[in-house]
C-alpha cells in the first residue's frame, strides 16, 4: 500500500501540475532504498543478537533447629542473572498495527525506486490526465495484489509452526539480514558510483 501511495501522490502531482522528474533523481532514490535495506537488516540482527540481561529472584524457607532446641523458620532469597537474545522475549503489542506501519513506511520509501521510476516515466508519456490516473490505478491494484501474494509465499519458511528449531529460526534471520545488508550496499554502490 505504501508503494502505491507514493506512486499515486507523485503521479497526481505530475499530472495535475504537468511536472516532469529528471531520470538522475531515481538513482538517488534507489540508493535510499539500499540504505533502508541496510538499516532493516541491522535492526533485525541487533534484535536477535543483543542480549538483555535480567534476573529472577526466588524465595524459599526452611526450618532450622539451634543447639538449644529452639526451632524457627528462615526465609532466603536467591537471585540468578542470565540473558536471552532480545528477539526471544514474548511481548504484547498494545497496538497491533505496528508491523503494518513499518511495512507501509518501507513501501513509501520503495515507491519511487525501481518500478516507481517506470510508472513515473510512463505517466509522463500519457496523452490525457485520465489515462495517467487509470494507469496508476491499474498499476496500484496489481502491485498490491502482487505484494500480498509474494509476502504470503515468502513468509511460509519463517512461520513458527514450520520452524520448530530455534537454531534454524536464528540461522534464517541471520542469513536474511546479511542478504539485506549486502544487497543494500550493492544497490548504493551501483547507483552512486
Amino acid at each position: 500500500m505504501g508503494h502505491t501511495a507514493t506512486i499515486f501522490i507523485v503521479g497526481v502531482i505530475m499530472i495535475g501540475f504537468k511536472i516532469s522528474i529528471n531520470e538522475n533523481v531515481f538513482s538517488y532514490l534507489e540508493a535510499i532504498v539500499g540504505l533502508m535495506l541496510i538499516i532493516l537488516g541491522g535492526i533485525r540482527l541487533f534484535k536477535l543478537l543483543y542480549k538483555k540481561r535480567h534476573s529472577h529472584t526466588y524465595y524459599h524457607s526452611h526450618e532450622h533447629t539451634h543447639r538449644n532446641g529452639v526451632r524457627h523458620t528462615h526465609m532466603h532469597p536467591h537471585t540468578y542473572y542470565h540473558s536471552h537474545p532480545i528477539a526471544s522475549f514474548k511481548h504484547a503489542h498494545f497496538d497491533g498495527s505496528t508491523n503494518y506501519k513499518t511495512a507501509f513506511g518501507v513501501g513509501l520509501i520503495h515507491g519511487l525506486a525501481g518500478s516507481g521510476s517506470l510508472v513515473i516515466l510512463v505517466i509522463s508519456q500519457m496523452k490525457t490526465p485520465l489515462e495517467g490516473l487509470m494507469y496508476i490505478l491499474i498499476f496500484g491494484i496489481g502491485s498490491i495484489l502482487g505484494m500480498f501474494i509474494a509476502s504470503g509465499l515468502f513468509s511460509i519458511p519463517f512461520t513458527k509452526s514450520i520452524l520448530k528449531s530455534q537454531k534454524l529460526q536464528y540461522s534464517l534471520i541471520i542469513i536474511s539480514s546479511a542478504i539485506c545488508i549486502v544487497f543494500g550496499f550493492k544497490i548504493i554502490f551501483t547507483n552512486l558510483f
